[in-house]
């Protein structure tokens, strides 16, 4: 993306589309563990490119074009998300597809509150706009916005079960030392759908655009690469999990998210509350979907750490946290 051809080739592409008027730098943007994205601009004007990472990828993963579909159907359907601009097929552009959309100008808080958002109410004011828009993207009529068909919500749980699983199994369907367990625990437990609602999957502090002023709110939502129709509690699961609470270890994603541990943020447990009195669903069963995310994440990292190609995947002990976390949460 940085080399003068693909700047080139990238800025014509913009151009005849009216996104930018003359050439074009691009910076990358975000963490770099999942889809690329990067800032592009003419000096004037910027928008966001995002393009899936080099092979290998787990099957069914880094699909853009999924994800802008997504992130289309919810324009204006009370989920801030950025609005998508332009879309191209592998070879179009690049030799992956790819899409642009609109840069939201925010911070994306992590290990701390920036200095302007840092009251205490204001911090509170950003938690709840979190489980608000949670609760608000669980409430998208899914089918009025284009996406009915995007997902199986029927047999969700089991099904994706099954498929994290065949992410690290060997050839004989044998898992890992830690991994067989928790596997075993949530397949004798795997509970029916509490519901069908689009799901985004990754739904955690960092992968939220805060407005750079009070009041505290979400201004978009980043991150759909995930996004399907299942079940919402698995959406509120990943949420907690990756939520950090006083005296507890902190597994990777939550270690993303430490800022929540100054004052003013809600606790965990009022996050969970103010979820199911926005949307009347019943959390008592949320121990499985707590383990499942918890175990999905440990799948996710070690199959990353199997393919080498980045290098935060290489501690196993990011790995061992989520397996520690998921055991805790049997």
């Amino acid at each position: 993306m940085t080399a003068a051809v693909d700047r080139d080739r990238l800025g014509a592409f913009l151009r005849t589309r009216g996104l930018v008027d003359g050439p074009v730098t691009a910076r990358p943007i975000g963490d770099g563990h999942s889809n690329l994205t990067y800032l592009v601009s003419d000096g004037t004007r910027a928008v966001v490119v995002r393009r899936p990472p080099p092979p290998p990828t787990p099957p069914g993963a880094h699909d853009v074009l999924r994800e802008a579909m997504f992130v289309h159907a919810l324009a204006g359907s009370g989920v801030p998300v950025p609005r998508v601009l332009a879309t191209a097929e592998a070879g179009d552009l690049f030799d992956v597809p790819c899409y642009v959309m609109t840069f939201v100008d925010g911070p994306v808080v992590t290990t701390a509150t920036p200095e302007a958002l840092a009251s205490s109410s204001v911090r509170r004011g950003i938690g709840e706009s979190m489980v608000d828009t949670l609760a608000a993207l669980h409430a998208v009529d899914r089918a009025g916005v284009g996406l009915g068909e995007a997902g199986r919500p029927e047999g969700f749980n089991a099904r994706h079960l099954k498929r994290m699983r065949r992410l690290v199994a060997g050839p004989d369907g044998a898992l890992p030392d830690g991994f067989a367990d928790v596997d075993a625990w949530l397949e004798r437990h795997v509970p029916s759908e509490s519901g069908a609602a689009i799901v985004h999957n990754d739904f955690r502090l960092g992968n939220l655009v805060i407005a750079p002023s009070a009041p505290g709110r979400v201004a978009a939502v980043l991150d759909w690469e995930l996004a399907t129709v299942g079940d919402p509690l698995l959406d509120v699961a990943y949420l907690l999990a990756s939520y950090p609470q006083p005296g507890e270890p902190l597994v990777p994603t939550a270690e993303m998210a430490t800022a929540v541990l100054e004052d003013g943020w809600p606790a965990r447990d009022e996050l969970a509350a103010r979820y199911a009195a926005a949307t009347g669903r019943d959390l008592s069963g949320l121990g499985w979907y707590t383990t499942m995310v918890l175990f999905k994440l440990a799948v996710l990292y070690e199959y990353s750490r199997r393919q080498g190609t980045d290098p935060y995947y290489a501690d196993p002990s990011l790995v061992r946290s989520f397996l520690d976390a998921a055991h805790r949460a049997t």
